[in-house]
């Protein structure tokens, strides 16, 4: 037995060599893989890993994160599979169970991230190089942490008709936190509808339009400035923000620091 590893929703994931044909069906863990140098044992990856750039040309689309294509992850001969609680469905978990060990993440916040990349290190034998991955996302996010940027109430959106943000168990809320953007939606749970009058209501410092999974546009972001401006009200600071240093779990945190100062400046 190479490894026997429990997953983040508590499954033993048993793996008796090291994998050589992984197909991973989470688009921030895709990154992940590639950062720690096994691009060439993906065989298999869904539409939305766009990151590294090219990476969609060179390796099997499998389907997406919901509707995946079986037979063509059957074809691909995995050894290891990798899943997420939230971005992939049970149905499909239980599927690719039945083909190859799977592991499935489950993350809610920073910690959670990194422990996660400690895993995918343990399973790819690449345990050397998560190790030194987690512990750069460490420093930077604790260097972060010092630095005197003042923490502002947001509202962060993702998606529109109906308009949609993020509630505190979710680790968009928890990189906000991170990043001094105190998640004006704390308390309420997952990913509350808004009407844009509860918008007005709020009445945030900022808003951050998130360009996934929903792009606003340039017109989206005057809608919410007519509307405040027609309640009488100085409209919030609009900003719209890369979605992936906000909700994408792998090695890409260890930039999200750094992106933060960069928001934090303008």
């Amino acid at each position: 037995m190479f490894i026997s590893i429990t997953d983040q929703c508590y499954r033993t994931v048993e793996l008796p060599q090291r994998p050589l044909r992984i197909v991973s069906l989470v688009p921030s863990q895709t990154e992940l893989l590639i950062d720690l140098g096994l691009e060439e044992q993906l065989v298999g990856i869904t539409r939305f890993c766009e990151h590294p750039t090219g990476l969609l040309d060179r390796i099997r689309v499998v389907g997406g994160t919901k509707k995946v294509v079986m037979s063509r992850i059957w074809e691909a001969q995995p050894d290891l599979i990798i899943c997420n609680k939230e971005e992939n469905t049970q149905e499909i978990v239980l599927a690719c169970q039945e083909i190859a060990p799977t592991y499935v993440s489950d993350i809610s916040n920073l910690d959670d991230a990194t422990e996660m990349i400690a895993d995918i290190g343990k399973m790819t034998g690449t345990s050397f190089k998560a190790k030194s991955l987690v512990n750069t996302i460490k420093i930077n996010f604790n260097h972060f942490d010092k630095e005197s940027h003042n923490a502002v109430n947001a509202l962060y959106l993702i998606w529109k008709n109906p308009y949609m943000t993020v509630g505190s168990d979710t680790f968009i809320h928890d990189i906000m936190e991170h990043g001094k953007y105190k998640n004006i939606m704390d308390g309420a749970s997952r990913y509350p509808e808004l009407t844009l009058q509860n918008i007005i209501n709020l009445n945030p410092e900022v808003i951050l339009f998130s360009s996934e999974p929903y792009s606003f546009s340039e017109l989206d972001k005057k809608e919410i400035e007519d509307a405040f401006a027609k309640a009488e009200l100085t409209a919030p600071k609009l900003i719209t923000v890369d979605g992936t240093y906000f909700s994408w779990y792998g090695s890409r945190l260890k930039d999200t620091p750094t992106y933060f100062r960069q928001l934090h400046s303008n």
